[in-house]
């Protein structure tokens, strides 16, 4: 996010580095500074979009895509009310087709389209499902509880390996000014010859960071006495190593009964990629073609074409 500017004041993280933006349920960004001056009261506009927003809805932004950010926050809204699970449903369709329901209203919201009539599907399904919405936020805090105390635990481990790091650091370029300072007193005050006392220093530190390189064992000893871990290397002996044949690549076959698609290449040539919508940008970015979609309905379309049922004798 080296490229990011506030779009009111035009504040660029080259300028401040320190510059945090925050993003509003609306998706568009504003620097710290600027939220703090026009929402004073609590509560404004946006000043892309008008939209109504409040002062304590205001979050860092974490991606630098603010269209993304804004279907995070969506998506977090939407699954605390649309939490039903696979075993709530009589069978996997009704669950997978709850799923792109689901799916559905946080894309519509993300994209503003039918803004009205999705948040009246999600007020009409939080009325029908009252009950079920009321346990599942009470298990989701139990859980939520538990992840935070561990996100705690892992914190302060994390702080605490982070300190032993810094000191490490602050020993080490202590040890190496006290070196450099002793070698110049060596140089000033000793009658040998300097580059002997130069080669001799440079000889000292590099047996020093051999030994400092070295791996340590590992040992971990139990209440019974037994030790595993990592100890010297020389104590196993040499395995030996039986070589095979190469591997050969064999391009997977597949018989279709059936006629042969048209290659990739004669998708467009031929016109079967006609009615076929062209993907977007952020598809494109997932991973989807259309012309892969298009290949895989070609395929199944003239998979068993030629299939001929045998008799049974």
């Amino acid at each position: 996010m080296e490229d990011t500017i506030c779009p009111r004041c035009k504040t660029t993280k080259f300028q401040n580095p320190s510059l945090k933006m925050m993003v509003n349920v609306c998706g568009h960004a504003l620097c710290e500074s600027c939220v703090d001056l026009l929402f004073l009261k609590g509560s404004g506009s946006c000043p892309d979009c008008r939209i109504a927003l409040r002062r304590n809805n205001f979050r860092v932004q974490l991606f630098e895509d603010a269209t993304v950010e804004k279907e995070v926050d969506i998506r977090k809204r939407v699954l605390r009310d649309f939490s039903k699970k696979e075993e709530d449903f009589s069978s996997l369709r009704d669950y997978n087709d709850y799923l792109e329901e689901v799916e559905t209203i946080i894309y519509n919201l993300t994209n503003n389209i039918d803004v009205i009539n999705t948040n009246k599907k999600i007020e009409d399904y939080k009325k029908s499902n009252r009950e079920q919405i009321m346990k599942s936020k009470n298990k989701m805090s139990r859980e939520e509880y538990e992840l935070e105390e561990l996100l705690e635990i892992e914190k302060q481990s994390e702080l605490s390996r982070r300190n032993e790091i810094k000191l490490e650091e602050m020993k080490t370029k202590k040890k190496k000014l006290r070196e450099k300072e002793a070698l110049i007193d060596e140089l000033m005050f000793s009658n040998a010859n300097a580059q002997n006392i130069v080669e001799t220093f440079t000889q000292q530190v590099k047996e020093f960071k051999e030994v400092e390189t070295k791996p340590a064992s590992k040992v971990t000893q139990f209440s019974t006495g037994i030790q595993f871990g990592r100890q010297n290397q020389s104590s196993f002996l040499p395995v030996s190593i039986e070589e095979g044949p190469l591997f050969v690549y064999k391009p997977q076959g597949m018989v279709t009964d059936g006629p042969y698609p048209p290659v990739e290449e004669e998708l467009s040539t031929l016109g079967y990629n006609v009615h076929i919508r062209t993907e977007t940008e952020q598809e494109r970015a997932g991973g989807f073609v259309s012309s892969i979609a298009c290949m895989r309905a070609l395929q199944d379309a003239l998979a068993g074409l030629y299939h001929v049922k045998k008799a049974i004798a």
